[in-house]
């Protein structure tokens, strides 16, 4: 991912690019759409990709399976920008904490709702069980980067593993029982940063 240095002027995204992005939009959106009116396990890439009027070969040219349409999280390479320009005296947790505020002022309650709708698919529908461990390592992967990044230490240290692991946990357990939104979040990370008093 490119990250811009101070004094760039952002790149302007082409009109390919933007038709790109309104591709992909649709094909989510109308698979969405469909899991809702039908199931996910009933919905199929054919099915998906009559609805987004594509063909099922640039439905693959988007997303490998149906399974990776739910996974994908657009929201990473906006909080990691977001967490990379946040004040250096802050904690990591906190610095997080704000890059995920930042994050969130920025969608619609439309592009909520769609996150909302995108994480209790994948952690309440059985055939996409088998993708939160996948899911759970990368963010693990992802959130250990960041924290050696902002720490000065390996992404392989013992202790950045386990913070990295404490985030992504409390990010499984917010997402299977309460609704994600920005509030729990903050709060959950309010809590890891505090050191998890709970006495």
């Amino acid at each position: 991912m490119s990250v811009e240095l101070p004094g760039e002027t952002p790149a302007v995204p082409g009109l390919r690019e933007r038709k790109k992005e309104r591709t992909r939009r649709t094909i989510r959106t109308e698979a969405f759409r469909l899991f809702r009116e039908q199931g996910y396990g009933e919905t199929t890439i054919e099915q998906i990709a009559a609805a987004a009027e594509v063909s099922p070969s640039t439905f693959f040219r988007y997303f490998p399976s149906k399974e990776q349409l739910v996974v994908a999280d657009d929201l990473d390479p906006p909080m990691i920008e977001e967490y990379r320009a946040q004040p250096p005296e802050l904690s990591p947790f906190l610095a997080l904490r704000n890059a995920i505020n930042a994050v969130y002022a920025t969608l619609t309650p439309a592009e909520v709702a769609f996150e909302q709708e995108r994480q209790a698919l994948l952690y309440h529908v059985p055939e996409l069980r088998a993708a939160i461990g996948v899911e759970l390592e990368r963010g693990i992967d992802m959130i250990a980067g960041l924290l050696a990044e902002r720490t000065g230490r390996s992404p392989g240290d013992f202790e950045i593993r386990a913070a990295a692991g404490a985030l992504t946990g409390a990010g499984l357990a917010i997402a299977m029982t309460t609704p994600v939104n920005n509030d729990n979040v903050a709060r959950a990370l309010e809590f890891l940063d505090a050191g998890m008093p709970l006495g």
